[in-house]
């Protein structure tokens, strides 16, 4: 009996693995999925290699060989991007803007996920009063309006890119948690679950070796979702004025744009971090995209 449970074990382990395989073998075969991951993985490389890309400091002030700022020079070839009303270099500080979007879409899809994966799969598989409880609580987070959460966060403590992460964090793991925890009531009901239980064991190992693993693609899938909405949020945070002061985002070279009143005059400041904020969204979108129609195969006849 110790043997079968143990082949048993072993095969269901092995299900994520060929799902994810199987996944990665669909985005690769749509087209384009295969851009966005393309596009991704560019501006993974440009957030990783930005100091060595970057040819200037984002807050350096260029200057003529006469010593004169060059003040809102328009695109060249010394600057691909042309200059800002107090000469900074604007390709230097879109791709030094790459990091902080990266690092704020990654780091908050990994902490939205696994929180709301694990209130996700502990409500629904434990149900009665926990399960209760704990969508009381996403409910509460649900009435949370996150523009003046964000703005009283700030206020209370400072503007940074960890309260950035922790704001976004706070008020998005309530929809994954949704997400599963109606996956996972399905999921608890299979013969297999049953069949573990009734083999003795224990709630953690069902959780952990069974149910987890059956609800993996979709756990991997809202991560992507979170992605594109914490890049998004940051974006819009930092244009408020909202984000990190000491970093160069995106987000944040729209924002000192508009306060100087050059949006109609100097198009060559606006284009760049907007038309990068909506590569990068697109190109994770086309990958979530294909993703969700292997997951949705009614999606699939909808093409």
């Amino acid at each position: 009996m110790k043997v079968v449970n143990t082949v048993k074990d072993t095969t269901h382990n092995q299900i994520a693995p060929s799902r994810l395989f199987v996944i990665l073998k669909h985005v690769l075969k749509d087209k384009y999925a295969l851009f966005g991951v393309v596009v991704l993985s560019i501006f993974i490389i440009i957030a990783l290699l930005a100091d060595v890309i970057a040819p200037y400091e984002p807050s350096e002030m260029v200057r003529d060989s006469q010593g004169h700022i060059k003040k809102l020079q328009r695109p060249s070839k010394e600057h691909l991007f042309g200059t800002t009303n107090v000469g900074r270099d604007i390709f230097s500080q879109v791709i030094k803007g790459s990091q902080p979007a990266m690092f704020v879409g990654m780091m908050t899809a990994i902490l939205v996920t696994v929180i709301g994966a694990t209130v996700g799969v502990v409500s629904g598989y434990v149900g009665g009063m926990v399960d209760t409880i704990l969508m009381r609580i996403v409910d509460v987070f649900y009435a949370i309006p996150f523009i003046p959460f964000m703005i009283v966060l700030v206020t209370l403590t400072k503007p940074s890119i960890w309260n950035i992460i922790i704001g976004i964090t706070l008020l998005s793991w309530r929809t994954v948690a949704r997400v599963i925890r109606s996956q996972v009531l399905s999921i608890s009901k299979r013969p297999f679950i049953k069949s573990a239980i009734v083999a003795g064991c224990s709630h953690s190992r069902i959780m952990l070796h069974y149910i987890l693993p059956s609800v993996l693609p979709l756990v991997l899938l809202e991560m992507a979702f979170m992605v594109n909405s914490s890049i998004m949020a940051e974006a819009s945070i930092s244009f408020l004025g909202l984000g990190d002061p000491d970093l160069v985002s995106w987000g944040q070279i729209l924002h000192t744009n508009f306060l100087t009143g050059h949006s109609h005059t100097a198009w060559w400041w606006i284009i760049p971090p907007g038309l990068a904020i909506v590569l990068l969204l697109l190109s994770i979108f086309f990958i979530t995209r294909s993703v969700e129609e292997l997951l949705n195969p009614r999606l699939r006849h909808e093409r």
